[in-house]
């Protein structure tokens, strides 16, 4: 009897802790109020979203009103300042190719003549129109009514060149005699006999001595005329161009050339 009282009140107690631990049982949602909490929160979640919205308009209108604050008193600042005129730089001269001077045309170490050049006698102080001929050995000068006289022993000659033009008046000059020669005019005449006086000439920048045979050249074209002799080893000859170094305005000539 004792150990049946005892398998109850054993039982009894193992009965009443189960009940004790277990919990209690929460009922389940219905659908109508699991749809009621989402639109709940729903709408929580769209007012969060456009209270942040009103708010960053705010701020963006804020900002666009100082830009616009900003820009006003820039273009003040702008209006007020002296104004600056901005100058094009100079243009920039280009280097332009320019063709030798005709009184600095050389060649090497020789200058060149045209066919016709402006040439001044320092013996007679003239400058003469001078006919520059490579076909001619000699050189030679107007000079006209020619005297020859001996003076302490040395032949001279005195001659007159027209140095005042064909139309006016000779003057009349004296000049050592260097040597004479003879030039052959054709085969049937007489070899001619010519007094040479050496004579200083300039032609453009250019200086040079040579000899120069005096005889009555009022026959031809030119009152001057320098031959190889003359060019040798000093200058060459374009025969394509005249007055290369400038004709001069008071030069003597035969005829209007």
């Amino acid at each position: 009897m004792l150990k049946q009282v005892l398998v109850l009140s054993v039982a009894a107690a193992l009965i009443s802790g189960c009940t004790a631990t277990q919990k209690p049982m929460t009922p389940p949602l219905t659908n109508a109020e699991l749809n009621s909490s989402l639109v709940n929160s729903q709408t929580v979640v769209i007012d969060a979203i456009n209270a942040q919205c009103s708010q960053q308009s705010v701020e963006i209108s804020a900002l666009s009103a100082e830009m616009r604050k900003l820009k006003t008193q820039v273009s003040t600042a702008m209006a007020e300042r002296p104004k600056t005129i901005v100058m094009p730089p100079p243009p920039v001269a280009r280097p332009i190719a320019i063709p030798d001077q005709c009184s600095e045309a050389t060649i090497g170490e020789k200058f060149l003549l045209g066919e016709v050049e402006s040439v001044y006698v320092d013996e007679v102080k003239a400058k003469f129109a001078t006919r520059i001929d490579t076909g001619a050995e000699s050189s030679s000068l107007d000079a006209r009514n020619i005297v020859l006289f001996e003076r302490d022993g040395v032949q001279w000659a005195r001659y007159d060149v027209m140095t005042n033009g064909i139309d006016q008046p000779p003057n009349t000059f004296e000049s050592k005699v260097e040597k004479f020669v003879r030039i052959k005019q054709d085969v049937d005449s007489e070899d001619d006999r010519r007094p040479v006086i050496h004579a200083h000439l300039k032609i453009g920048k250019y200086s040079a001595e040579t000899d120069l045979n005096l005889v009555d050249r009022s026959h031809l074209d030119y009152p001057l005329l320098l031959g190889r002799k003359f060019m040798k080893d000093i200058a060459v000859v374009d025969v394509g161009q005249i007055y290369i170094h400038g004709k001069a305005k008071d030069q003597i000539t035969t005829l209007n050339k």
